[in-house]
């Protein structure tokens, strides 16, 4: 498989497409696969709840486009922002375990990659946060 402009566009259409507007492909070899490997397409306009990941941290890349990246305290102070786009001088970050966080994506197109630590573990009740 190979990670091109021609998967990306793909991607890019189902994500339009789609209420969402993102779309996620799995990059695992198999169902069996012990890790989170995937790429996901967004869209300007997608929601992204402010949310953290208690049990492994994250990995991000911005392959395409460009994604304002938000950090928020424990009481959803926004506490710091950072403009993530390939090519720039931040192409991607790893948010610690633990860390609220959420995005803004600001150009169609955008398809980041995106690894965490284990198997698929859905997101439980305090992990996405109520403002």
């Amino acid at each position: 498989m190979f990670l091109n402009t021609e998967l990306f566009d793909k991607l890019t259409a189902l994500a339009k497409a789609s209420p969402r507007l993102r779309m996620n492909f799995d990059l695992r070899n198999t169902s069996d696969d012990k890790s989170q490997r995937m790429l996901n397409a967004l869209e300007p306009g997608t929601v992204m709840p402010i949310h953290r990941h208690r049990g492994s941290s994250e990995t991000v890349v911005v392959l395409r486009g460009k994604v304002k990246w938000l950090y928020y305290d424990e009481n959803g102070k926004l506490t710091d922002t950072f403009i993530v786009a390939p090519g720039s001088h931040l192409c991607g970050l790893s948010v610690p375990k633990g860390q609220w966080h959420s995005l803004e994506c600001m150009e169609s197109g955008t398809v980041i990659l995106e690894a965490k630590d284990g198997v698929y573990t859905p997101l439980g009740v305090g992990d996405v946060m109520e403002l």
